[in-house]
């Protein structure tokens, strides 16, 4: 066993009969004996339907109570977990499916229903403490075909989780990451955090991510710590969930704490129940939280905001504000991650210009399952975003150095999303920006050059939304659709976002005055 997964399992013995996970969806907590029973159930499970060590697992399911429990048996066999958004629709899954060699596909009810006469998936369901039903389909012209021999337990250095993370190209980076990585990156956020066996995180983020997935659960399971696991973020709940179940920390993004100031409904909540709530802090990390809100919440709710900065490629987290001191506006300072500036060619590391975030450490990637070497220099992790490191080792964020859109955490590339939206007959030409949102960071943005400029632009808006309604994961779609006559050009013919950008914010501002 790796140190990963001794621990998953001591800490299950441990806790064998405390109450553990809580599936807030079924309302109902799970001791670490029934968890304990899980991981076993579905690990003969996989080894009946021929998955080793070493074969990689699709999996696009909604958060629940299996979640966690699933990583582990896939974990304790040596396979390699690939979640992808719970959103993603049908045909995008199968076509990642189809494209690389996966042993099985674990899928929500709805996609199941949907694949069910798929000729190269047979369809198993497994019963659990966690869940009433679980759905998995196995590759048999994989499995059937191949030679069955057992390849032993998982190294250190094996892989234990790929993640999509969007790409400037348009097709998204898959970062894999080892067993020893996730440990020492959860292990490193117990530390920052000062998480401890008293704590109960609540999950209100996707577990197809990275921020949930390592940060929060991972981190809680090998602290020994309970867990709350939402099907997704409500206000209308957030409050009432973080009483009951007495809550003391919780991984969001701003998108998040910026709903909570504005919900009067939760507000309200909030009142009611201030004395039995006992949230020891918010970490907020994935894009910048305006001062004013980070300063209104902490007053209104009388909860500290703890920012930091993180990312799939270093499993998670890379620095957090220390909780003794604090620096508003800044993402804090390292996690046991070495941090450097990339300035005109030249690396700094202390008291810095503004130039590319460089990372490496125990628990950074040095590559991708796909090599990407134009994202490594000499060792180090190109980040793609801009910042600089003040006199006290601080790092400040501002901006990114390419044209990926924020929207609320999610990470949308825009090439990827004008793929699938130029398929329209509607579309002459189009690209895809962020623009500023007090909500989500940034709002996914579609400029379009129709080929039916008669025909009226509700009407063509209206075809976009549904089309990308059916046809892209739920944060990639655009929520603003403007058309064009014409896109502005650099030399070489490609569409200038930046300049596209201040075109339409500008004519924006014009519409408003």
């Amino acid at each position: 066993m790796t140190k990963l997964t001794e621990q998953l399992a001591n800490k299950l013995i441990e806790g064998q009969k405390r109450l553990l996970i809580k599936d807030e969806h079924q309302n109902m907590w799970f001791t670490g004996q029934q968890l304990a029973k899980d991981v076993a159930t579905l690990k003969q499970h996989f080894t009946n339907l021929r998955v080793k060590r070493g074969d990689q697992v699709l999996i696009c399911l909604d958060n629940s109570a299996v979640y966690p429990i699933l990583m582990q048996a896939l974990w304790e066999l040596g396979v390699i977990a690939h979640p992808v958004a719970a959103t993603t629709p049908l045909a995008q899954l199968q076509g990642d499916f189809n494209e690389y060699d996966y042993a099985m596909l674990i899928a929500k009810d709805s996609l199941a229903k949907a694949i069910i006469n798929d000729v190269v998936l047979e369809k198993e369901t497994i019963k659990l403490n966690t869940t009433f039903n679980l759905t998995t389909f196995f590759n048999t012209k994989m499995i059937i075909e191949r030679p069955f021999e057992s390849s032993g337990l998982p190294t250190e250095t094996d892989l234990a989780l790929i993640l999509n993370t969007s790409g400037t190209t348009g097709k998204p980076k898959r970062v894999g990451l080892t067993h020893q990585q996730l440990f020492n990156a959860a292990s490193h956020n117990i530390g920052s955090h000062k998480l401890t066996a008293n704590d109960t995180t609540m999950i209100v983020m996707p577990l197809s991510h990275i921020n949930a997935l390592v940060i929060a659960c991972l981190s809680t399971r090998l602290s020994g710590g309970k867990m709350v696991i939402t099907g997704k973020f409500s206000a209308r709940h957030f409050w009432q969930q973080i009483s009951v179940n007495q809550v003391t920390w919780v991984s969001a993004v701003p998108t998040i704490i910026s709903i909570l100031l504005m919900n009067e409904k939760s507000k309200l909540v909030y009142t009611q129940l201030r004395d039995t709530i006992n949230l020891r802090f918010i970490r907020s990390a994935s894009f910048s939280l305006p001062e004013s809100k980070l300063v209104l919440f902490e007053q209104e709710f009388n909860t500290p905001v703890i920012e930091g900065y993180g990312m799939t490629e270093a499993a998670g987290q890379i620095t957090l504000n220390p909780f003794e001191a604090p620096k508003v506006g800044s993402v804090g300072k390292s996690v046991d991650t070495e941090i450097s500036i990339l300035v005109d060619d030249q690396v700094q590391t202390m008291n810095t210009q503004l130039g590319e975030i460089m990372l490496r450490g125990d628990h950074v990637i040095a590559d991708y399952v796909d090599p990407h070497p134009d994202s490594f220099k000499d060792g180090w992790l190109l980040t793609g975003d801009l910042g600089y490191l003040d006199e006290e080792g601080y790092l400040f964020i501002k901006g990114r150095s390419r044209d990926m859109i924020n929207h609320g955490g999610e990470k949308v590339a825009p090439v990827e999303v004008e793929s699938i939206l130029s398929k329209l007959d509607l579309v002459a030409d189009i690209a895809v920006i962020g623009l500023p949102d007090d909500l989500y960071g940034e709002a996914v943005v579609a400029v379009i050059i129709s080929k039916t400029p008669a025909v009226s632009e509700f009407t063509q808006m209206k075809a976009v939304i549904d089309f990308a309604k059916n046809n892209l994961a739920t944060f990639e779609q655009p929520t603003q659709v403007y058309f064009v006559d014409k896109f502005p050009r650099n030399p070489t013919g490609k569409v200038s976002r930046a300049q596209l950008k201040a075109e339409l914010a500008q004519s924006l501002i014009g519409d408003r005055s």
